[in-house]
């Protein structure tokens, strides 16, 4: 084997134990979860519907503001406050092959799986 060959990555797919899934997925621990926008509402605000039925007001983080335009009916996740469950922070927007890969592979739940 060659010097900077990642030895790891051979054994880890030979073993096969866990399925290997190729976009970022939300951190239920974290309290992440998967959103749809539904308005924007200017100054890095939005309107997103959450996969748990709510409707919540989300901000864009300065960090994901200059790197990442987000529209309408976006696939994102979303992490609640937790002083303020009505509001939210944006941690990641899918792009429109992502969000089809998760359909596909059954990944989104139901109430958010419109990309059929």
């Amino acid at each position: 084997m060659m010097p900077g060959q990642n030895r790891g990555a051979h054994r880890n797919a030979q073993q096969g134990d866990e399925q290997v899934v190729r976009v970022i997925l939300p951190n239920k621990r974290k309290g992440e979860m998967f959103g749809i926008v539904e308005k924007l509402s200017g100054a890095s605000r939005l309107t997103v519907m959450c996969e748990d039925g709510y409707t919540r007001n989300a901000r864009i983080p300065g960090k994901m503001k200059k790197r990442m335009w987000i529209r309408e009916h976006d696939l994102v996740i979303v992490k609640p406050w937790e002083f303020q469950s009505e509001k939210a922070d944006v941690v990641y927007r899918y792009t429109q092959t992502q969000a089809n890969y998760l359909s596909r592979n059954n990944l989104l739940p139901e109430v958010i799986n419109i990309f059929k």
